[in-house]
């Protein structure tokens, strides 16, 4: 059994008194779940057959509703992740057959990204294989702690992006 934050935070207080210990309670716990979280995913999606990169990129069309088309623009913003970046994903996408590149509507260099029917597909199954299991990943919390969760790591991402943003 790995050694709990408490012990770690004790540690360092009786090693070095005066260490500034109260983040360790929190971010170590974050940390290892993190960990758990991203190692099972990528078990997940191993085996569902698709990369997170190109999760991504289908899920973003996919919940973007009928006709399930965004410019590469949007994909970007939508995703966090750079034009460039957006248009390795797309490219590797289309030559895999799970997306389609037309013209887009607001002019020429504009491009909309759209959904092949085996795209389509291949995120249905992979949302309901990933989501499905992190369901049950986080199925030992009553619906209650887990709002109260959803609620505490919500205040807590906004305020460390802020601190981090104002930050030297």
């Amino acid at each position: 059994m790995p050694t709990s934050p408490a012990e770690i935070a004790a540690a360092w207080q009786r090693e070095r008194p005066g260490t500034p210990t109260d983040s360790i309670e929190v971010v170590t716990p974050i940390w290892r779940l993190a960990k758990m979280f991203a190692d099972d995913r990528a078990r997940v999606l191993r085996a569902a057959g698709i990369d997170a990169a190109t999760l991504d990129l289908l899920s973003v069309i996919r919940r973007s509703g009928p006709p399930y088309r965004l410019s590469t623009r949007e994909l970007a913003r939508r995703t966090l992740v750079t034009a460039g970046a957006i248009s390795q994903r797309v490219a590797r996408a289309e030559r895999a057959g799970l997306i389609r590149r037309s013209p887009g509507d607001t002019g020429r260099r504009s491009v909309a990204v759209s959904l092949t029917d085996e795209g389509h597909a291949l995120i249905e199954r992979s949302v309901d294989s990933v989501l499905g299991r992190e369901a049950s990943l986080v199925a030992g919390l009553t619906p209650a702690e887990r709002a109260t969760l959803a609620r505490l790591l919500e205040k807590l991402t906004a305020d460390v992006q802020d601190r981090i943003s104002g930050s030297p």
